[in-house]
């Protein structure tokens, strides 16, 4: 019977794949159709709400004459250096908080606030204090991602069987052992979670950074685009190019999940 397993799970993973796939394209479908009724009724003009054939044939143009890569390019490094650094940091940060009462209480109270205040509000002084260039915005992508990281570290710790790690101390385990072997492991969903939320929020870190101050990005191309190119067209196709960016980058934070964590969310 367990050779038959395999089969019939693929056989039962392939039609919701479909299914999914189809629920996509079905929503997108239907958002499209929306955006160019609202056009049409209406009346817009291009420069206040392009139509959607409107915006993608500016899209692929923008691709094919140069003018969206080398921005694209430049976020999307923007976008992964201020991730590896805020998640890096934030699984330390998050250990740290779930295995020291006195880290809580000392650094709590000072994520939170650092958390509630605005990152638009600190982009300008990240910016005055580390230039406009790559740094600033590595770093303002930095300070978006660790929150939600940290905290999903901290929880998933939290929540790991104590009677397990009861266990394993009475086999003398190391703290590295009960690290790599019981802790992660358990705690590792909800921190692919986070890293999910993180990711995200990379993205648009990257876009206030470059509002804050820069010469290439896709946050400047939106300021050319509606600033002294005054192409409204562009802005959306640009607009586009962060979404799909956003999008990609949590699919493959999702498929690292599963190769790690086996899920199928």
């Amino acid at each position: 019977m367990s050779g038959t397993r395999p089969a019939g799970g693929v056989a039962r993973r392939g039609p919701g794949r479909w299914r999914r796939a189809i629920d996509v394209g079905a929503a997108a479908l239907v958002f499209v159709v929306a955006w160019k009724l609202i056009v049409v009724l209406g009346g817009y003009p291009v420069f206040i709400l392009p139509a959607p054939e409107v915006v993608a044939a500016r899209f692929v143009s923008a691709w094919a004459d140069g003018t969206m890569e080398p921005h694209a390019a430049q976020t999307l490094l923007e976008v992964l250096l201020g991730f590896a650094v805020g998640a890096g940091s934030a699984l330390v940060a998050g250990y740290a908080l779930a295995r020291s009462r006195l880290a809580e209480r000392v650094l709590s109270p000072y994520l939170v606030a650092a958390q509630a205040t605005p990152i638009l509000a600190l982009a300008p002084l990240v910016a005055l204090w580390f230039g406009t260039g790559l740094l600033s915005k590595v770093v303002i992508c930095a300070l978006i991602v660790f929150f939600p990281v940290a905290v999903a570290t901290m929880v998933g710790l939290r929540n790991v069987d104590r009677r397990l790690l009861e266990m394993a101390r009475s086999f003398r385990a190391t703290r590295w052992q009960l690290l790599w072997s019981l802790e992660l492991p358990a705690a590792l969903p909800g921190i692919m979670g986070g890293m999910r939320v993180g990711v995200t929020l990379a993205v648009v870190g990257a876009i206030i950074g470059e509002w804050a101050g820069g010469d290439r990005g896709l946050g400047v191309l939106i300021n050319l685009a509606r600033g002294s190119l005054f192409d409204i067209p562009l802005l959306f196709a640009t607009l586009l190019t962060i979404a799909l960016l956003g999008v990609v980058l949590y699919v493959l934070v999702v498929l690292v999940e599963r190769r790690l964590v086996g899920t199928r969310g």
